[in-house]
């Protein structure tokens, strides 16, 4: 994928000569260019500091092969095997939460049984890295700027590193399809329907754009409520500054493209909300609107949110954002050559941005609340700030680049130590997740030696006509096992002996106390 690429088309014949000498000029009289004996160094080191977010992506996809399920894994994975895809979709819709796209996705992995849970963070960390990159590239080229070739995939590096390494419980974040699908995904597939919106330039594509909004909004509706909120809060926040923003000649067209959102999510929104799936899952959790609204849930999501947004902000990793961002910022020139000024309304754009960042964490903390309580702040229940922690670290890159503009024009002494600073910061902030992940692999593999020994043990019983055998608890990541509770909880039990075939499993802890410490360990 080209990152160096021109805006328009390139003079040929005598006016190549001007426009090239011209450039050459306005770098040499701005100090805001490079020299071209400059580009080859500049290019390999900025393409080289993309290379340890892109290692970090690489070895955690790689440990993706000790994945094995549990939770709620055990429910999807005998219902898509006897029922399908469509049986999940059915299910979904009727009984559990109406999430149809939902189902759709976990239908896609679950259909491959204990592959495609080994197969899931390979193909979703592709997925998120290429919807970024490509954004950037996009958005970089829409906005008029040339940059070191690769810088975009630095940028796209480094938000995906961060976004899915940076959190405090990175495998119910990446190696749980699950939760991945429900809150990891959804906001970088409405990254995804920002491409046609970057690409439009002819009638025909304004067309398509404003097509894809609006059934992304809707796929997206049905996918995730938490990233619902986020999409309408920023759509709601880019229609409020887009008369200062915009230009007025593509004014009418971002406010149709957002508008066409608007409407997608709320359709989506409709479809959700009449479910069957959703009514029994608002009233078994005690969630409809009275109880969302009442001022003691309110509170107490406001206490959980400010408790999410102090653990994000003292995570320090998230600098690695604002790193790349300055490195953007210092080193971006337009397609003359020449250095750019800071855009003008670049505050009202992170201020617009920041409002709907704090607005939608908050309502999904609202919303997540009935069904985790005092536990949607802990670290356990990570995977539910993903919906909006993506727009957190694009904020810090845009924050970055405004920066590195100011800092390029109002004190360009600064730029080299400010590089200097920046790159070492970009490869400091992937130490801390690399060592997570190491311990995470250990884990990891040492959970699939146990669960592939277990597996064999109640296949052979079921297959010689065992009908109860005992099930020992495989906990990683503090995500929920059979037994639970010192073997008071049953569940996900009951999808466990239906993945068998048997007709219930009992704790193997409370058969064999001594190995696993007593009971009560």
């Amino acid at each position: 994928m080209p990152d160096d690429v021109p805006v328009g088309a390139a003079p040929s014949g005598p006016q190549r000569a001007t426009a090239t000498a011209r450039a050459g000029r306005g770098r040499a009289g701005r100090g805001g260019g490079r020299a071209p004996s400059g580009r080859p160094w500049t290019a390999l080191w900025v393409t080289a500091l993309a290379l340890p977010p892109l290692a970090l992506l690489a070895a955690a996809s790689w440990f993706g092969r000790w994945v094995r399920p549990g939770a709620d894994d055990w429910c999807f994975l005998p219902l898509v095997r006897d029922d399908g895809v469509g049986g999940l979709v059915g299910k979904f819709y009727l009984d559990d939460n109406g999430r149809v796209a939902n189902a759709l996705l976990v239908g896609a992995y679950a259909k491959f049984q204990v592959a495609g849970h080994q197969w899931f963070p390979v193909v979703s960390g592709v997925l998120v890295v290429a919807v970024l990159w490509a954004a950037a590239v996009l958005a970089l080229r829409r906005a008029a700027l040339r940059t070191p070739p690769g810088l975009p995939l630095l940028l796209a590096a480094m938000t995906t590193a961060l976004f899915l390494f940076a959190t405090p419980n990175t495998y119910k974040t990446f190696y749980w399809p699950a939760a991945s699908v429900s809150h990891t995904l959804p906001p970088v597939l409405a990254c995804a329907a920002l491409i046609p919106l970057l690409l439009a330039r002819s009638r025909r594509g304004r067309a398509f754009a404003v097509a894809v909004a609006l059934a992304a909004a809707a796929f997206l509706a049905t996918l995730s409520e938490e990233t619902a909120i986020v999409v309408v809060a920023v759509l709601l926040a880019a229609l409020l500054v887009s008369g200062r923003t915009v230009a007025a000649a593509h004014r009418g067209f971002i406010r149709l493209w957002c508008a066409a959102g608007l409407a997608g999510t709320a359709a989506g929104a409709l479809v959700l909300i009449t479910s069957p799936g959703s009514r029994t899952r608002r009233e078994r959790f005690g969630a409809e609107t009275a109880s969302l609204l009442a001022s003691d849930s309110l509170a107490a999501s406001l206490r959980a949110f400010a408790e999410i947004t102090v653990t994000v902000v003292t995570t320090w990793q998230y600098v690695g954002a604002v790193a790349a961002g300055v490195l953007l910022g210092l080193l971006c020139r337009r397609a003359d050559g020449t250095a750019p000024r800071p855009p003008a309304h670049g505050p009202l754009l992170l201020t617009a941005g920041a409002l709907a960042l704090l607005v939608s964490g908050y309502l999904c903390t609202v919303i997540a609340y009935p069904v985790f309580g005092a536990r949607v702040s802990d670290t356990s229940a990570n995977r539910l700030w993903n919906d909006y922690l993506l727009l957190y670290v694009i904020l810090l890159v845009g924050a970055g680049t405004l920066l590195g503009l100011v800092l390029r024009r109002y004190a360009p002494r600064t730029a080299a130590p400010a590089k200097a600073v920046c790159a070492v910061l970009c490869v400091l902030v992937c130490v801390g997740p690399a060592i997570a992940l190491a311990h995470l692999d250990t884990a990891l593999r040492d959970r699939a030696g146990k669960w592939d020994a277990q597996d064999r043990r109640l296949r052979e019983g079921a297959a010689h006509g065992e009908r109860v055998m005992p099930y020992e608890r495989l906990v990683i990541s503090q995500m929920l096992e059979p037994f639970s509770q010192g073997g008071r909880a049953y569940w996900p039990g009951g999808c466990v002996a239906d993945f068998y075939g048997l007709d219930r499993v009992t704790d193997g802890r409370a058969e064999h106390p001594r190995r696993h410490g007593g009971p009560g360990s």
